[in-house]
């Protein structure tokens, strides 16, 4: 016979096995569990980061691809420009007819003056011409070209202030409208013209390329690239306008500082070129008989001609050494 204490001694025992059984297993199992649960907590992140880096790609390869095809259809263009596109594109409004017209007066006026001042009719002819044609083209170029460095001088404050009306809640369209209302010319006139596009039943994309239209530059096709995928396929818009922002500043200061550097280069070949015509004139001054025969004997104005050329081909070789295209 067991006594008492005997059996409560087994029984405490008992116990004791059983717990230390059950217990490590209970926190065994525990542990696991919690391991688990991390192992799937991490491969799901890791799965988040994958479908991110796969999206980023995915917008990458869309930008790449957009881009690539505006920036040939941009290089398609400069190679032909139409005379009314042109126009348009240095902010005039007066029509194709309109510029030939004042053109074919002004060339006319040039041919007067020649014989008023007793040029040969055919040599005034010549000039009249070539005044004609070359001089309001070349106008016109400069007007353009105006136009777009003022346009680009204020197309990083403006993408900005884009920014800071998305970053706000504004959807694009009021922060566009917020750029058309206090921006400065001539970007408050193109901004207003894509919202008028818009509002006549366009879409963003078919607005938006307005601009490209107006201002062919790759800085604008970077903004309308960005739109237009925006507005295809989403994403963060004030992140890529931010990032656009900064590029589009980071080229401006690229440009000003090639120009400073090329300053000098630009300088030496406006002396080298005007120099014949500057001891020409001196010559003139100081001993008018000495170049009369260039202007009265045929072997002069043969010779006259030539050099008139060869400054010419001079003068626009020196121009395209000193241009910089960044």
């Amino acid at each position: 016979m067991m006594t008492p204490l005997i059996l409560a001694v087994l029984a405490m025992v008992a116990v004791g096995a059983i717990g230390v059984a059950v217990v490590p297993s209970m926190l065994g199992n525990s542990r696991v569990d919690k391991r688990l649960k991390a192992m799937q907590g991490d491969l799901q992140a890791n799965r988040r980061a994958n479908n991110a880096d796969k999206q980023r790609d995915t917008r990458r390869k869309e930008l790449q691809q957009t881009l690539r095809a505006q920036t040939s259809q941009l290089d398609r263009k400069k190679k032909s420009i139409p005379l009314r596109d042109q126009i348009f594109q240095a902010g005039m409004k007066i029509k194709p007819v309109g510029f030939i017209r004042n053109s074919a007066i002004f060339g006319v006026l040039v041919i007067v003056v020649l014989i008023v001042l007793q040029v040969d009719v055919l040599y005034a002819a010549i000039i009249g011409a070539a005044a004609g044609y070359l001089l309001p083209r070349m106008y016109l170029t400069r007007k353009r070209k105006k136009y777009q460095n003022q346009f680009l001088e204020e197309l990083p404050n403006a993408v900005e202030a884009i920014v800071r009306g998305v970053k706000s809640g504004l959807p694009l369209n009021d922060s566009m409208r917020l750029v058309a209302r206090e921006a400065k010319e001539p970007i408050k006139s193109d901004f207003q013209r894509v919202l008028d596009q818009q509002s006549l039943g366009k879409s963003m994309h078919e607005a938006i390329m307005t601009l490209m239209e107006r201002v062919p530059l790759p800085e604008v096709n970077f903004f309308v690239v960005v739109i237009t995928v925006q507005s295809q396929s989403g994403g963060n818009l004030s992140e890529a306008l931010g990032n656009l922002a900064r590029v589009l500043r980071n080229r401006k200061k690229m440009k000003q500082k090639v120009k400073a550097m090329s300053s000098e280069a630009k300088a030496s070949a406006g002396i080298i070129g005007s120099l014949p015509l500057i001891v020409a004139a001196l010559v003139s001054l100081t001993t008018p008989s000495y170049l009369l025969p260039l202007i009265e004997t045929d072997i002069g104005k043969i010779c006259l001609g030539v050099a008139a050329v060869l400054m010419f081909m001079g003068g626009f070789i020196m121009n395209k050494m000193v241009q910089f295209d960044v």
